[in-house]
């Protein structure tokens, strides 16, 4: 099966991360799984200084699998080794119905732009073609589809049409 991918771009405080959480939230509110991949554009650090895994990783550990009976997490050290592509990340994923991707604007995947007017930035759309459609908290001109940025359960129905799932809503009791 391959995997349904769908991004969120945007510049920096566009609203990219609070839109990536509304859509978790509302599409596996309707019984869908969702996992997302989120690029940074920095060094990053998910171990704490101190603890065992930490202590593993800069002994020179390649890789330190960390697992509980809550969770599990794998961290991977690059050292000299290139930033990995998105579609090898993806591959490392266990399935699901819909990964939603926070960054990589340079991939071919079909995304979303959050637009937040108070940045001053331009919308990045007009320059890319795998942009389906904005997210913005301004009126916006533009050949793609424009959407309220808060307006979650829109913008939802509309990723969830674009890669083949049913929009379905689950009603409140």
């Amino acid at each position: 099966m391959t995997q349904r991918i769908y991004g969120v771009v945007g510049w920096k405080n566009a609203g990219k991360t609070g839109l990536m959480e509304r859509l978790v939230a509302e599409i596996t509110g309707r019984g869908y799984s969702v996992s997302t991949v989120k690029h940074a554009h920095h060094t990053f650090d998910v171990d704490q200084p101190g603890k065992d895994s930490h202590r593993h990783r800069t002994a020179g550990a390649r890789e330190v699998l960390l697992a509980s009976g809550a969770r599990w997490a794998l961290m991977h050290e690059l050292a000299e080794e290139a930033e990995p592509p998105l579609e090898l990340l993806l591959s490392k994923l266990a399935p699901v119905d819909l990964v939603l991707v926070e960054g990589y604007k340079r991939d071919a995947h079909p995304k979303v732009e959050a637009f937040r007017a108070e940045t001053g930035n331009p919308l990045i759309a007009p320059e890319d073609k795998t942009i389906r459609a904005i997210a913005a908290d301004t009126d916006v001109v533009s050949d793609r589809v424009v959407f309220d940025l808060n307006d979650t359960v829109a913008i939802a129905d509309f990723v969830l049409t674009e890669v083949g799932l049913v929009p379905v809503r689950v009603e409140a009791s």
